[in-house]
């Protein structure tokens, strides 16, 4: 079948009916092809947030991907297999064709969670490391080689199950991530949550001290840390958080008990697949106030964890918004 053949109407209902991974294949025919499929696929393009090349293929050959929300419900959606360490020039192909189409409007994540392999520098490009760290200290010292080799990662998702500490130093660019989670299943003081510099974090720790926690939000209220950041949530395994101690030693300020709290949700900084645009909601009559800018966070701990989510808002603004809600109820 030859497509320019066809009336410019009936070409519009055969692109309408192709899949995502047959358009973009198609697109890499020829200029006048791809030209036809951007002039003509706009309003299903336009919905796009993401593309992914996902080289972490324990089971397969890596995977591109691109998500898009479709009625504010985000999915994944398969285009093609390809060999992420191959000809330089065909993957640059592939993802010269994407800038074709979505230019800066979508973000473009390179997975990996093979530190031996280096990622290739294409434009816009955002890294993105998904690793289980062993029982050596060789594997640790030759992630945190390949960290500093590259430009500062989008995201960070480790297991981490040594028992050396993670690099106290806050220079390292574990900390200067948009997004990290991490398994840390070792006893020792949760370095990242010390040095985090980045947006939006969540912690699995096997151990920490409720002085760890208080330390984390009084460096917030001091303007001491933190300046970046959304959304933090950190568990504990096995014990609860002390919650009275811990609020009281942030001098945490309270909304009243018969009103209700607003709803702390941010777009997340790193979206995988068919996750949730936002982060998890937090919503508690517990807030602690920023020395500087009189910025407010929301401080929920329920029993093995504690949420932590700031506001764009000064005391007043907030308070404000919680005088609506009450009105609105």
């Amino acid at each position: 079948m030859k497509l320019s053949k066809y009336p410019y109407v009936v070409q519009n209902e055969i692109l309408d009916h192709m899949n995502y991974s047959d358009l973009f294949e198609l697109s890499l025919v020829s200029k006048k092809i791809r030209k036809l499929v951007k002039s003509s696929q706009m309003n299903r393009l336009k919905n796009t947030v993401s593309v992914m090349y996902d080289c972490c293929y324990p089971f397969g050959t890596p995977l591109v991907y691109i998500q898009f929300k479709n009625n504010n419900i985000l999915d994944c959606s398969k285009l093609f297999y390809f060999t992420p360490y191959g000809t330089r020039s065909i993957i640059e192909s592939f993802h010269n064709n994407f800038l074709y189409f979505f230019g800066n409007s979508v973000e473009y994540h390179w997975i990996t969670d093979n530190y031996k392999l280096p990622i290739p520098r294409l434009e816009n490009l955002s890294m993105c490391f998904r690793i289980i760290i062993g029982d050596t200290f060789g594997d640790l010292k030759n992630v945190d080689n390949f960290l500093s080799s590259h430009p500062v990662l989008k995201s960070i998702d480790l297991g981490y199950w040594l028992k050396e500490s993670l690099s106290p130093e806050s220079e390292s660019r574990l900390y200067q991530v948009e997004y990290i989670k991490i398994n840390q299943l070792n006893r020792t003081n949760p370095a990242v949550l010390r040095n985090f510099q980045g947006k939006q974090a969540i912690i699995d720790c096997y151990l920490f001290e409720a002085a760890d926690l208080i330390d984390f939000v009084n460096r917030w209220i001091s303007g001491e840390a933190y300046h970046k950041l959304e959304y933090l949530a950190i568990y504990k395994y096995r014990e609860e958080i002390p919650r009275d101690e811990i609020l009281t030693a942030i001098g945490a300020r309270h909304i009243d008990a018969t009103r209700k709290p607003p709803a702390h949700s941010v777009p997340r900084a790193f979206i995988e697949y068919a996750s949730r645009p936002n982060t998890d909601p937090i919503i508690s009559h517990s807030y602690v106030v920023r020395e500087s800018d009189n910025r407010v966070a929301s401080v929920l701990i329920e029993r093995d964890t504690l949420s932590f989510g700031v506001w764009d808002k000064t005391e007043e603004e907030f308070l404000r918004m919680v005088e609506k809600l009450q009105l609105a109820n």
